[in-house]
């Protein structure tokens, strides 16, 4: 966990500060200045700026007019030292690990200062050995949004964390986990569009989701007539599913034609479509955008990059990849986002996009490896796992690498997977499972560590060709039809 130093005077006021400086302009914006802050007996100097630009608190503070507003030193007597200096690194843009005693303490500082920033970094932390610990605290400092995240991480582990809630967790809290709709594994196969007559395709445009108490798919929706999965983007983000683009006939014609899914009143809708059409590129939601990544048009590869706002209903160029990219392998992990690109010989590259002033796509890590084209990718806590051809280019094993984000290490899973009737292209992760998916099964492993270890098997998907894998919490009337 990163710590920042403070700079103090002897009499404990800030060095070259005014104890009396005004906290804003004339026009009402906050004057750029430090501050002192007092936790605990520990003193910290620190940009005003940042802490009221992330946290209610200060924001409130400075906008309230009373007396600690323009005074140049803040004692905050109801929180410990080790729980702010865990939220100026996150603010600072580090992903500290946290123990046990440094999660209690961030959680107090996250509910008392609303540190938004800081829920979230805790909500990426969440793993079997301390989800309990963190929705019991999360409940006593009512920090809603960690509070949910955790009741939900719990949910969808159910079957094997139950019998310790029942003996761990207060009678309220074990109710809203079973209130809670768990999430299931939903597949859509690639279709082309088709008309109102077409009967023959028609039947088979259909979402479906795995039902594991009777393990059997059932049909969820069926595909809007316009909408192409074929070679488009296909993804999940704010339990609504995306169909963006894609081609239709042999000589692979771009749809322009774009739709969301909302499982709530279970219609299809349609949006706006990018600048520029594309389709075999990469579609990965974050924080309420979509992130459309490469592909190809006319059959000319594209480097560029266009990010969708859900509220606006707008598409927006962003940075362009390093070179151009058509179906590369992209995943989320912390909050961020990555994309596998290949070169000669044998060489896999990891980028991550950088949403600053100058936004880029920043080289992260490289694997040189036989066999080294990454398949899939898929982001668990702070690992990448890349999901690679096996030996002697054996498509029907592949083999596994692990990268840590925080340690900056390469890791290679023990042993093979297997991928019987065709190559393992798609996998999606459930609190501390993962699920993955081919014609033949449903595989679903318990990540216990960096190792994947197997836990059960589900009947496959039906259907041959792409296929797209994501979450989703479902209402009874749809499961129920």
């Amino acid at each position: 966990m990163s710590s920042y130093s403070s700079s103090e005077s002897e009499d404990g006021s800030v060095n070259g500060g005014d104890e009396n400086f005004p906290p804003f302009c004339a026009n009402g914006d906050l004057v750029s200045t430090r501050l002192t802050i007092v936790v605990g007996g520990t003193h910290f100097t620190e940009d005003k700026m940042l802490l009221v630009r992330n946290s209610d608190y200060f924001r409130a503070l400075y906008r309230s007019g009373m007396r600690e507003c323009s005074q140049g030193k803040i004692h905050l007597k109801s929180l410990g030292p080790k729980g702010f200096i865990i939220a100026l690194a996150v603010l600072r843009g580090d992903m500290p690990i946290l123990d046990a005693d440094e999660i209690v303490e961030a959680i107090e500082c996250a509910a008392f200062l609303q540190v938004g920033q800081l829920t979230k970094h805790l909500v990426k932390l969440i793993d079997s050995d301390n989800c309990f610990l963190m929705y019991h605290t999360a409940a006593n400092f009512g920090l809603m949004d960690l509070y949910h995240a955790t009741a939900m991480f719990i949910r969808n582990m159910y079957v094997e964390l139950e019998s310790e809630v029942r003996k761990t967790l207060p009678t309220e809290l074990v109710t809203y986990v079973e209130s809670l709709k768990p999430s299931v594994l939903v597949a859509v196969g690639a279709h082309v569009t088709c008309g109102a007559n077409d009967t023959i395709h028609t039947d088979s445009r259909t979402v479906c989701y795995l039902d594991e108490t009777e393990n059997i798919w059932k049909v969820l929706t069926d595909l809007p007539l316009q909408a192409s999965t074929s070679m488009a983007g296909v993804t999940v983000l704010d339990n609504k599913l995306y169909v963006i683009g894609g081609v239709d006939g042999l000589h692979k014609q771009v749809v322009e034609a774009c739709f969301v899914y909302c499982v709530d009143n279970n219609t299809w809708s349609r949006i706006s479509s990018p600048k520029q059409l594309r389709y075999n590129f990469s579609l990965v939601g974050l924080d309420g955008r979509l992130f459309a990544v490469g592909g190809e048009c006319d059959r000319t590869l594209m480097s560029s990059v266009e990010i969708y706002d859900v509220i606006t209903d707008t598409w927006e160029f962003a940075a362009h990849l390093p070179r151009p990219v058509a179906g590369a392998a992209c995943t989320k992990a912390m909050g961020r986002i990555f994309v596998c690109l290949w070169r000669p010989m044998e060489t896999t590259e990891i980028y991550e996009y950088i949403a600053r002033e100058e936004e880029e796509w920043r080289l992260v890590t490289t694997l040189i490896k036989q066999q080294s084209y990454g398949h899939c990718m898929v982001g668990h806590k702070d690992n990448l796992y890349v999901m690679r051809n096996g030996p002697s280019g054996d498509f029907l094993r592949c083999l596994m690498d692990c990268y840590n984000l925080t340690t900056g290490e390469w890791t290679s899973l023990p042993g093979h997977f297997t991928n019987s009737r065709g190559a393992l292209f798609t996998a999606v992760v459930r609190s501390d499972l993962v699920l993955t998916l081919n014609r033949s099964m449903t595989l679903e492993y318990a990540v216990e560590g960096k190792t994947w270890k197997p836990r059960r098997q589900m009947k496959g998907f039906p259907r041959s060709g792409t296929v797209w894998t994501f979450l989703m919490q479902l209402p009874d009337e749809l499961m129920l039809q």
